[in-house]
């Protein structure tokens, strides 16, 4: 191995392509949705509590803005990661490897990913 390589190790400057943007953003999204689970959790236990709890849980998601943009980026979350997941999926059982059809799922993705957010704010809102 070479070790006169030259080594670049400030992210700022690399472009990276579209495959490698979506698959980032699958695994940020799969951290968001972990740390999310503690909100859905919690709702979910409030409202099975009592019928005093699910109306209290109505209520916060029906008048707080903050509830409804917390619910609106776990269901958006949710749709991106589910999506780029068939992608990855696909991906391993060897459908589409190469670059161009990488390409093509990745924009794939993030078009239907984006219309899953639209739908789930219109949900939400």
């Amino acid at each position: 191995m070479n070790s006169k390589r030259p080594v670049n190790l400030d992210l700022t400057t690399i472009q990276f392509p579209l495959p490698a943007l979506t698959s980032i953003a699958h695994r940020i999204t799969g951290v968001i949705l972990f740390i999310g689970l503690i909100f859905a959790f919690w709702a979910l236990d409030k409202s099975l509590s009592s019928a005093q709890g699910f109306a209290a849980v109505r209520d916060v998601l029906a008048s707080n803005i903050l509830a409804k943009l917390i619910a609106w980026g776990l269901l958006s979350a949710l749709g991106f990661h589910f999506v780029a997941g068939i992608k990855h999926l696909l991906m391993d059982i060897d459908i589409g490897v190469t670059l161009e059809s990488g390409v093509r799922k990745a924009q794939i993705t993030v078009v239907v990913s984006a219309v899953l957010v639209i739908l789930a704010g219109v949900w939400v809102w």
